[in-house]
């Protein structure tokens, strides 16, 4: 063989070389792909979000089609359609239905530019989900009618027969149930199927929202309710805080009242949709993060963004006892709640 035979063998040999090894990277690690759209499962108030999603498309130029729905209703379908989804992206009313989809190997790993943006206390653990909002749960009551100091402390002291009748809540809601687990975890099985039962003969008020079960206490038409921080400060904002009637009681270190996060996490087969990937980046961003301060009166959860005025501080209200990838047994909740007839 002559050298210029030579060479171009070498060159082939090497050229092949190259392509397997590039054909190799491919298949570990797949190239992110965009179609200029995103599929997002939206278990949030479209009041809310909507704003957002306009505001995220303006300035990305990326479409999305949204399918609201209930958290419990979304997180259920997503668990139906497993692999066959639609969807790219979840985001959800609270953490525990993103770690039950989570648990289920349905949720893609997120890159680490996106989890380390949020506090480890108020993500996940595995890097599924990324928290978004944190949001306090507080008992709403009639300032008519009660001073703050006359209400509990503890949401376990609202089965004594002297509230029986007059608290609300909306049991569908997927904070609702989130507490009911944080229960469960923080005070043990028993402790929260008591609490389960007692509420449930002391003759609760049944709605179907939080902002229904707020506006209640401020007609004068319930006395109690255990709703999410936020939904007192759009009232207020809408109405005017000299206009409401209904008043909230903040709940640091009791399981009533604790802060879960809404948050959001890509479904599996869309690991590397980059459109998908924008769009969750996007939540964790400065500017959708002072949107949800300044709109939807949720806590950033980026630090650096400050919090609506008025609120306590994050840190005063977090449970360090509590993990929040330990609220993703929503369907043992969900059981218990239908066992005592409040589901």
């Amino acid at each position: 063989m002559n050298i210029s035979s030579l060479k171009s063998s070498l060159l082939a040999a090497s050229t092949a070389l190259a392509l397997v090894v590039g054909l190799s990277a491919c298949a570990t690690e797949p190239a992110a792909t965009a179609d200029g759209t995103v599929v997002v499962y939206a278990g949030r108030d479209e009041a809310l979000i909507a704003p957002l999603i306009e505001q995220f498309t303006q300035e990305t130029g990326i479409d999305v089609d949204v399918r609201y729905g209930s958290t419990p209703e979304l997180s259920a379908l997503l668990l139906e359609e497993g692999e066959r989804t639609p969807a790219n992206v979840f985001l959800s009313q609270d953490a525990g239905a993103l770690g039950a989809l989570s648990d289920a190997g349905l949720l893609a790993t997120l890159p680490a530019d996106i989890t380390d943006a949020v506090p480890a206390e108020f993500t996940s653990t595995d890097d599924t989900w990324v928290g978004v909002t944190g949001r306090a749960r507080v008992i709403a009551y009639d300032s008519e009618k009660y001073t703050e100091s006359e209400i509990p402390d503890s949401v376990l002291e609202l089965t004594d027969p002297r509230w029986s009748g007059l608290v609300g809540f909306p049991p569908g809601n997927a904070s609702f149930q989130s507490f009911v687990t944080a229960l469960r975890v923080l005070e043990g099985e028993k402790v929260a199927e008591q609490w389960v039962a007692d509420m449930a003969k002391n003759s609760p008020v049944l709605t179907e929202k939080n902002g229904a079960t707020l506006d209640l206490v401020n007609a004068g038409q319930l006395d109690l309710a255990l709703i999410n921080h936020y939904y007192w400060f759009e009232r207020a904002a809408e109405l005017g805080q000299d206009n409401m009637r209904v008043q909230i009681k903040f709940l640091p270190g009791d399981p009533g009242g604790i802060v879960n996060v809404t948050g959001a996490g890509i479904l599996k087969n869309s690991a590397t949709d980059a459109d998908a990937l924008a769009f969750v980046k996007y939540l964790v961003s400065e500017s959708a993060q002072k949107y949800f301060a300044t709109t939807t009166f949720e806590y950033p959860l980026v630090p650096g963004v400050a919090s609506p005025e008025g609120l306590p501080a994050l840190e005063e209200l977090a449970n360090t006892q509590l993990d929040l990838a330990d609220l993703a047994s929503l369907a043992e909740t969900q059981a218990l709640l239908a066992k005592y007839g409040l589901l």
